[in-house]
């Protein structure tokens, strides 16, 4: 599922343009800080408490957190020796650390496997120093980054399998990620690769002229949309003036009125905004003028 979830992070960086060369993603494994936090001769009790503060020095110093490190116990000369460890950033460094007999090491060279069989290994590096903050996560930990340097981190999650069992459910293995869709859109803007969205793909915006036609106005979008139209539908207590500039920066060609008047003789109103012209057409033709309108629609709709 670690894998599984990275391969899924890549296919999204892919599928917008990014590739390796801009975007790398850190992977770790909370057991590395545990075996050596077990070493050194670190509580268990102590071992979230002390990730959280180690993820701290990544960026701070170390002398920010020492009182920190102090009431939880930590003498500073153990938290030098786990930082030195943390430095590691290659998985043969690793295993003159811990050993190949290493839990740890035998996950993550599990992992990188995996990952070479899923084709994203130019995506992956390890580093030691990724142990993530929240006090959760139970195994594979990762971090997407800049590989610029400009950017703070794009992506990060991994393995929390007992994060439901605190809160009083069953015992189940989990793992997730979540984006910072912020630092995404900056990205993408600094790469140029930032989508224009001038034209939201939209063939029809269908407006009520009234509340009392709100159910009339969802009838005639749902028909439209069958049809295979894209349907932006208003709601609001707005004027037809706004409607047709809304209509406009979306790039929509047509604009359907919904009048009670004219709903009531079963017709809609139907605005052509590239002619200007509106004609009216009967409820049980709109099918088939949708149908038409989206043959003869131009290339850029």
């Amino acid at each position: 599922a670690d894998a599984e979830l990275l391969s899924a992070m890549v296919t999204f960086f892919q599928n917008v343009g990014l590739t390796s060369e801009d975007v790398g993603i850190k992977v770790n494994s909370r057991l590395v800080i545990g075996e050596v936090l077990s070493e050194l001769g670190i509580p268990a009790e102590k071992f979230a408490a002390t990730c959280v503060l180690v993820d701290k020095l990544e960026k701070v110093p170390l002398d920010a957190i020492q009182d920190d490190l102090e009431e939880i116990g930590l003498d500073r000369t153990v938290v030098e020796k786990l930082t030195q460890v943390l430095t590691v950033t290659s998985i043969d460094g690793i295993k003159k650390v811990l050993g190949k007999e290493s839990r740890a090491v035998q996950q993550i060279d599990k992992l990188m496997t995996l990952c070479k069989a899923y084709g994203i290994e130019d995506w992956i590096i390890f580093d030691a120093s990724v142990v993530r903050g929240l006090a959760y996560y139970t195994g594979v930990v990762f971090e997407a980054f800049d590989r610029k340097g400009v950017l703070r981190a794009i992506a990060g999650g991994g393995r929390y399998d007992k994060l439901l069992e605190t809160f009083g459910g069953d015992p189940t293995p989990a793992a997730g990620f979540g984006f910072g869709d912020a630092v995404i859109v900056e990205l993408l803007k600094d790469r140029d690769l930032l989508p224009s969205f001038e034209s939201a793909g939209i063939d029809t915006v269908v407006f009520a002229m009234g509340e009392d036609m709100y159910p009339a106005a969802v009838n005639v979008a749902n028909i439209l949309r069958s049809a295979g139209q894209n349907v932006d539908l208003v709601l609001e207590n707005k004027k037809t003036k706004w409607v047709f500039k809304h209509a406009d920066r979306l790039g929509a060609k047509y604009c359907a009125i919904i009048g009670s008047e004219e709903f009531a003789k079963g017709e809609v109103a139907i605005k052509d905004l590239e002619l200007g012209e509106q004609k009216t057409l009967l409820q049980t033709e709109l099918s088939k003028w949708a149908s038409t309108a989206l043959e003869h629609a131009t290339p850029s709709q």
